[in-house]
Protein backbone atom coordinates (compact mmCIF):
# COMPACT_ATOMS: atom_id res chain seq x y z
CA UNK A 1 0.00 0.00 0.00
CA UNK A 2 1.25 3.31 -0.74
CA UNK A 3 1.11 6.13 2.05
CA UNK A 4 1.01 9.62 1.64
CA UNK A 5 3.42 12.54 2.76
CA UNK A 6 1.08 12.95 6.20
CA UNK A 7 1.01 9.38 6.56
CA UNK A 8 4.86 8.94 6.23
CA UNK A 9 5.95 11.90 8.72
CA UNK A 10 3.29 10.37 11.19
CA UNK A 11 5.57 7.17 10.82
CA UNK A 12 8.91 9.12 10.60
CA UNK A 13 7.75 10.33 14.55
CA UNK A 14 6.75 7.18 15.59
CA UNK A 15 10.31 5.73 14.08
CA UNK A 16 12.17 8.60 16.03
CA UNK A 17 10.35 6.82 19.25
CA UNK A 18 11.80 3.52 18.19
CA UNK A 19 15.25 4.74 17.91
CA UNK A 20 15.45 6.27 21.26
CA UNK A 21 14.37 3.31 22.68
CA UNK A 22 17.41 1.73 20.92
CA UNK A 23 19.78 4.41 22.42
CA UNK A 24 18.12 4.32 26.23
CA UNK A 25 18.04 0.29 25.96
CA UNK A 26 21.34 0.07 24.44
CA UNK A 27 23.10 2.32 26.93
CA UNK A 28 21.15 0.22 30.10
CA UNK A 29 22.21 -2.97 28.47
CA UNK A 30 25.40 -3.96 30.54
CA UNK A 31 26.50 -6.95 32.59
CA UNK A 32 24.83 -7.30 35.42
CA UNK A 33 21.23 -5.94 34.01
CA UNK A 34 18.25 -7.74 33.49
CA UNK A 35 15.97 -7.98 30.20
CA UNK A 36 13.14 -6.64 32.69
CA UNK A 37 15.09 -3.77 33.59
CA UNK A 38 15.13 -3.04 29.69
CA UNK A 39 11.86 -3.39 28.58
CA UNK A 40 11.65 -1.01 32.23
CA UNK A 41 13.88 1.84 30.20
CA UNK A 42 11.63 1.49 26.65
CA UNK A 43 8.59 1.87 28.93
CA UNK A 44 9.62 5.13 30.34
CA UNK A 45 10.33 6.24 26.18
CA UNK A 46 6.90 5.64 25.20
CA UNK A 47 5.42 7.57 28.50
CA UNK A 48 7.77 10.74 28.05
CA UNK A 49 6.88 10.42 24.65
CA UNK A 50 2.74 10.10 24.21
CA UNK A 51 3.51 6.57 21.88
CA UNK A 52 1.70 3.78 22.56
CA UNK A 53 3.79 0.06 22.56
CA UNK A 54 2.99 -1.86 19.94
CA UNK A 55 4.57 -5.04 21.16
CA UNK A 56 2.07 -5.02 24.39
CA UNK A 57 -0.38 -7.74 24.04
CA UNK A 58 0.30 -7.76 21.11
CA UNK A 59 -1.35 -11.53 20.18
CA UNK A 60 -0.91 -11.44 24.23
CA UNK A 61 2.73 -10.71 24.36
CA UNK A 62 3.60 -8.90 27.43
CA UNK A 63 6.22 -6.41 27.32
CA UNK A 64 7.01 -2.99 25.54
CA UNK A 65 10.00 -4.76 23.84
CA UNK A 66 11.88 -8.35 22.68
CA UNK A 67 15.19 -9.03 24.39
CA UNK A 68 16.84 -12.51 22.60
CA UNK A 69 20.37 -12.80 24.39
CA UNK A 70 23.10 -15.34 22.31
CA UNK A 71 21.05 -18.26 20.15
CA UNK A 72 17.73 -16.53 21.32
CA UNK A 73 16.79 -15.15 17.60
CA UNK A 74 13.33 -13.32 18.19
CA UNK A 75 10.68 -12.90 20.28
CA UNK A 76 12.55 -13.39 23.67
CA UNK A 77 9.96 -12.23 26.50
CA UNK A 78 12.22 -9.42 28.90
CA UNK A 79 12.54 -11.50 32.48
CA UNK A 80 15.06 -12.19 35.24
CA UNK A 81 17.75 -12.99 32.87
CA UNK A 82 20.95 -11.25 33.72
CA UNK A 83 22.86 -9.98 31.31
CA UNK A 84 26.44 -11.34 31.36
CA UNK A 85 29.79 -10.15 30.09
CA UNK A 86 30.69 -11.89 26.80
CA UNK A 87 26.80 -12.36 25.92
CA UNK A 88 25.34 -10.50 22.26
CA UNK A 89 21.55 -9.45 22.78
CA UNK A 90 18.94 -8.33 20.40
CA UNK A 91 16.30 -5.85 21.35
CA UNK A 92 13.13 -4.94 19.06
CA UNK A 93 11.15 -2.03 19.53
CA UNK A 94 8.36 -0.80 18.25
CA UNK A 95 5.76 2.38 18.83
CA UNK A 96 2.69 3.87 17.76
CA UNK A 97 1.71 7.92 16.92
CA UNK A 98 -0.82 8.72 15.71
CA UNK A 99 -2.36 5.36 14.93
CA UNK A 100 0.93 4.86 13.11
CA UNK A 101 3.83 2.06 13.24
CA UNK A 102 7.70 2.53 13.73
CA UNK A 103 9.56 -1.08 13.79
CA UNK A 104 12.91 -1.75 14.59
CA UNK A 105 15.75 -3.53 16.37
CA UNK A 106 19.28 -4.26 16.61
CA UNK A 107 21.75 -6.45 18.19
CA UNK A 108 24.64 -5.54 20.25
CA UNK A 109 27.96 -6.90 22.41
CA UNK A 110 27.17 -7.34 26.17
CA UNK A 111 30.75 -5.99 27.30
CA UNK A 112 33.55 -7.99 25.11
CA UNK A 113 32.32 -10.72 23.53
CA UNK A 114 34.51 -12.79 20.77
CA UNK A 115 35.59 -11.80 17.34
CA UNK A 116 33.44 -14.68 16.15
CA UNK A 117 30.39 -12.99 17.55
CA UNK A 118 31.07 -9.33 16.97
CA UNK A 119 31.77 -10.55 13.25
CA UNK A 120 28.47 -12.20 13.61
CA UNK A 121 26.68 -8.97 14.72
CA UNK A 122 28.63 -6.21 11.87
CA UNK A 123 27.51 -9.01 8.85
CA UNK A 124 24.15 -9.25 9.85
CA UNK A 125 24.15 -5.31 9.90
CA UNK A 126 26.29 -5.15 7.17
CA UNK A 127 23.27 -7.97 5.22
CA UNK A 128 20.29 -4.90 6.38
CA UNK A 129 21.81 -1.86 4.67
CA UNK A 130 22.57 -4.45 1.67
CA UNK A 131 18.82 -5.07 1.55
CA UNK A 132 18.02 -1.49 2.52
CA UNK A 133 19.85 -0.34 -0.57
CA UNK A 134 17.44 -2.36 -3.07
CA UNK A 135 14.28 -0.36 -1.50
CA UNK A 136 14.10 2.14 -5.03
CA UNK A 137 10.82 2.49 -6.97
CA UNK A 138 11.09 0.16 -9.91
CA UNK A 139 13.27 -2.54 -8.16
CA UNK A 140 11.35 -5.83 -7.55
CA UNK A 141 10.70 -6.41 -3.65
CA UNK A 142 12.54 -9.58 -3.58
CA UNK A 143 15.71 -8.05 -4.28
CA UNK A 144 15.85 -7.49 -0.66
CA UNK A 145 15.80 -10.85 0.30
CA UNK A 146 18.92 -11.56 -2.47
CA UNK A 147 20.75 -8.73 -1.15
CA UNK A 148 20.45 -10.06 2.09
CA UNK A 149 21.23 -13.56 1.49
CA UNK A 150 24.21 -12.77 -0.38
CA UNK A 151 26.19 -10.89 2.74
CA UNK A 152 25.15 -12.97 4.76
CA UNK A 153 26.04 -16.24 2.80
CA UNK A 154 29.22 -14.73 1.46
CA UNK A 155 30.83 -14.78 5.32
CA UNK A 156 29.67 -17.98 5.99
CA UNK A 157 26.59 -17.68 7.90
CA UNK A 158 23.01 -18.57 7.26
CA UNK A 159 20.11 -16.53 6.85
CA UNK A 160 16.10 -17.41 8.89
CA UNK A 161 13.80 -18.21 6.23
CA UNK A 162 10.53 -18.54 8.96
CA UNK A 163 11.08 -15.41 10.43
CA UNK A 164 10.90 -12.52 7.67
CA UNK A 165 9.97 -8.63 7.33
CA UNK A 166 6.86 -7.06 6.43
CA UNK A 167 4.92 -4.15 5.26
CA UNK A 168 4.60 -1.49 8.24
CA UNK A 169 1.90 1.15 8.21
CA UNK A 170 -1.69 1.30 10.51
CA UNK A 171 -0.98 -2.28 11.61
CA UNK A 172 2.70 -3.30 12.72
CA UNK A 173 2.73 -6.38 10.03
CA UNK A 174 1.17 -5.71 6.84
CA UNK A 175 1.44 -7.23 3.78
CA UNK A 176 3.53 -8.10 1.42
CA UNK A 177 6.02 -10.11 3.33
CA UNK A 178 9.69 -9.23 3.34
CA UNK A 179 12.06 -12.71 2.54
CA UNK A 180 15.75 -12.03 3.81
CA UNK A 181 16.37 -14.70 1.36
CA UNK A 182 15.82 -15.09 -2.59
CA UNK A 183 12.37 -16.62 -3.08
CA UNK A 184 12.46 -17.75 -6.78
CA UNK A 185 10.90 -14.92 -7.86
CA UNK A 186 10.80 -10.94 -8.02
CA UNK A 187 7.75 -10.29 -5.69
CA UNK A 188 5.89 -6.54 -6.25
CA UNK A 189 7.11 -3.39 -8.03
CA UNK A 190 8.17 -0.97 -5.50
CA UNK A 191 6.59 2.09 -5.89
CA UNK A 192 7.33 5.43 -4.12
CA UNK A 193 5.17 5.66 -0.89
CA UNK A 194 5.52 2.27 0.10
CA UNK A 195 6.83 1.38 3.77
CA UNK A 196 8.24 -1.99 4.57
CA UNK A 197 10.31 -3.66 8.30
CA UNK A 198 13.09 -5.10 6.77
CA UNK A 199 14.48 -7.20 9.06
CA UNK A 200 17.47 -10.52 7.98
CA UNK A 201 17.67 -12.66 11.41
CA UNK A 202 21.28 -14.35 10.43
CA UNK A 203 22.57 -17.34 12.29
CA UNK A 204 26.22 -18.52 12.96
CA UNK A 205 25.41 -22.56 12.13
CA UNK A 206 22.67 -23.37 10.50
CA UNK A 207 19.21 -21.74 9.53
CA UNK A 208 17.03 -24.24 11.88
CA UNK A 209 14.69 -22.93 14.70
CA UNK A 210 12.92 -23.87 17.10
CA UNK A 211 10.18 -22.40 20.06
CA UNK A 212 10.75 -22.18 23.43
CA UNK A 213 8.01 -23.67 25.83
CA UNK A 214 7.04 -20.09 26.66
CA UNK A 215 5.37 -20.30 22.46
CA UNK A 216 7.10 -16.94 21.77
CA UNK A 217 10.76 -17.21 22.42
CA UNK A 218 12.61 -18.47 18.86
CA UNK A 219 15.71 -19.69 19.05
CA UNK A 220 18.44 -21.84 16.82
CA UNK A 221 18.29 -25.29 16.67
CA UNK A 222 21.92 -25.84 16.82
CA UNK A 223 22.67 -23.46 19.79
CA UNK A 224 24.70 -21.17 18.07
CA UNK A 225 24.64 -17.35 17.97
CA UNK A 226 22.01 -15.55 16.04
CA UNK A 227 21.95 -11.55 15.15
CA UNK A 228 18.73 -9.63 14.39
CA UNK A 229 18.62 -6.34 12.47
CA UNK A 230 15.55 -4.28 11.66
CA UNK A 231 14.93 -0.71 10.16
CA UNK A 232 11.31 0.91 9.20
CA UNK A 233 11.85 2.44 5.63
CA UNK A 234 9.91 4.33 3.43
CA UNK A 235 10.78 4.05 -0.50
CA UNK A 236 10.76 8.03 -2.15
CA UNK A 237 11.46 9.27 -5.28
CA UNK A 238 14.66 9.73 -4.08
CA UNK A 239 15.48 6.39 -2.71
CA UNK A 240 14.57 4.84 0.38
CA UNK A 241 14.42 7.13 3.49
CA UNK A 242 14.95 5.04 6.93
CA UNK A 243 12.60 6.40 9.34
CA UNK A 244 13.96 5.03 12.72
CA UNK A 245 17.35 6.48 12.64
CA UNK A 246 17.43 9.00 15.24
Amino acid sequence: MKRTADEIAKMRRAGRVVAEMHAETRAAANPGVTTLDLDTVARAVLDRRGARSNFLHYRGFPAVICTSPNDMIVHGIPGDYVLQEGDILSIDCGAIVEGYHGDAAFTMAIGEVSASAQRLIEVTERSLWAGIEQLRSGTRLHEVGRAVQDVAEKAGFTVVREYVGHAIGTAMHEEPQVPNYWPGTGGPMLKAGMVFAVEPMVNAGGPETRVLDDGWSVVTADGRLSAHFEHSIAVTEDGPEVLTLP
